[in-house]
């Protein structure tokens, strides 16, 4: 049986994803491909704070978007064999229906629950919604696909 969560060490052996981009820190309740919660630590000193907004920081709804992403990705990645996960990305492919409906504020702890919708092949379908002590923030449809690594 796999795991159910996953720490920010054990993401990085999943994604190619490094500081500063690397956005979520805990992968939990963890569901073999089928869903996840990820956990992202919105710090008062993330990247985007001294340009978005000056004086009144708001995460990018992008951002949101990028984490989504690589809930999914991680969650995908941890979910099928290793053997056919290596030399393998996960690349975002397109983004449906994303809603942002409260703004995400530093020093917080945003949740984000992910669910895979379904899978074609190397496309796989994802949904999920982003909560900040419960209230949901925003949510999205995306798909992704696993390509080859350039070496």
């Amino acid at each position: 049986m796999s795991k159910t969560e996953l720490n920010k060490k054990e993401i990085e052996s999943l994604l190619p994803h490094r500081e500063p981009m690397l956005l979520i820190d805990k992968l939990t309740n963890i569901v073999h491909l089928k869903s996840a919660t990820a956990i992202m630590y919105v710090k008062k000193n993330g990247f985007y704070v001294q340009g978005h907004f000056p004086g009144q920081p708001v995460m990018p709804g992008v951002l949101i978007v990028e984490a989504f992403g690589q809930a999914a990705a991680a969650l995908t990645a941890h979910g099928i064999d290793p053997k056919e996960y290596a030399n393998k990305l996960v690349y975002l492919m397109g983004v449906d229906k994303a809603r942002f409906r409260n703004p995400v504020l530093p020093d917080c702890e945003l949740h984000l629950e992910i669910q895979a919708i379904r899978s074609h092949g190397r496309v796989w379908k994802y949904k999920g919604t982003a909560k900040v002590d419960g209230k949901r923030m925003a949510d999205a449809e995306w798909s992704a696909t696993i390509v080859d690594r350039k070496e």
